[in-house]
């Protein structure tokens, strides 16, 4: 079992490999003065199951093209088996045709993959569980739920919990978090979204007055929704709201319009490398997914059950 990290995020694979007890395999991956990509592996892989790290958040694009020539390396040096670890996999939110003439990007960025050469992919919370069915190869889509519960269990208890979505969508990961949380009462956000990136709050369904109110989501982009929501929880009576999501992109000005809102703190995962305003921000915090992926790349390396981690 070796594991390959890229640039995407080499503080989470550090973090898997040292919660394994296996050096990261030494490579290069480097860009030309033209900023073409350049992978090269150092040591030998021949017949080697390969662990591949890589989320591809911003930029996107390179990211996405460091992981396909790390698989091409990799198939070309004879792995026997290769799994690209994809924690955050971008494009996820272009499942479907939104439009007339429009592209399906998360089933073209599959094709990429599967063409590349990989065997297996591993993912964290697919923003659509359907996005499973993209790959023609394995797929193991992993809850954070579970270090979620923990994190909440260990700073807030579990008294006067409402698990909120944020919206319709959301409702199915809500009510996972919050059977986790000893079946706490579940709350929804009906929203419109009059345009892409701005949503208006308009309906809280459930009684949250005096709750202590756990928003949760899978991904905080501009953080718009996320904040609306917890001025209108607020509003509805709710003693707090807090929030946890499984991938903080937090593009443009969403770190501050979250220290400014009414959020009392807004949790996610170290799926995506943090930024110096994430390091920086009063109301953000980050946990880590480390174990979870290790374990579950130990247990692809061993043939045994994933989805037992979570049972």
């Amino acid at each position: 079992m070796k594991i390959l990290a890229g640039n995407g995020n080499p503080e989470l694979a550090q973090a898997i490999a040292a919660y394994l007890e296996i050096p990261l395999t030494s490579a290069s991956v480097r860009r030309f003065a033209d900023e073409e990509i350049f992978v090269e592996i150092h040591e030998n892989v021949r017949g080697e199951d390969v662990f591949v790290v890589q989320s591809t958040a911003a930029p996107a694009n390179d990211n996405l093209m460091e992981l396909l020539i790390c698989i091409d390396a990799l198939r070309r040096a004879s792995a026997r088996r290769i799994t690209a670890v994809v924690p955050y996999f971008g494009y996820a939110r272009q499942d479907r045709k939104s439009g007339s003439r429009t592209p399906i990007s998360a089933k073209l960025v599959a094709n990429l993959i599967t063409t590349a050469g990989a065997d297996r992919v591993l993912s964290v919370d697919l923003h659509a569980g359907q996005i499973q069915g993209f790959f023609d190869i394995p797929t193991d889509n992993l809850f954070a739920a579970p270090v979620m519960a923990a994190d909440i269990t260990a700073r807030m208890g579990m008294d006067n919990l409402m698990v909120v979505s944020p919206d319709v969508g959301g409702v199915v990961r809500a009510r996972a978090l919050a059977k986790r949380l000893g079946n706490a009462p579940l709350a929804i956000v009906d929203k419109r979204r009059e345009r892409p990136g701005e949503s208006e709050v308009m309906n809280i369904i459930g009684d949250v007055r005096g709750r202590r109110c756990i928003l949760v989501d899978d991904i905080v982009d501009s953080a718009g929704t996320l904040c609306n929501a917890a001025a209108a929880l607020l509003q509805a009576g709710a003693q707090s709201a807090t929030a946890y999501v499984s991938h903080g992109v937090l593009s443009g000005g969403a770190v501050a319009r979250v220290d400014g809102s009414a959020l009392s703190e807004l949790v996610v995962t170290d799926s995506i490398a943090a930024t110096a305003a994430v390091k920086a921000a009063q109301k953000v915090r980050r946990i880590t997914i480390a174990p979870l992926l290790a374990e579950a790349m130990r247990r692809t390396a061993e043939e045994s059950s994933v989805s037992s981690l979570f049972d």
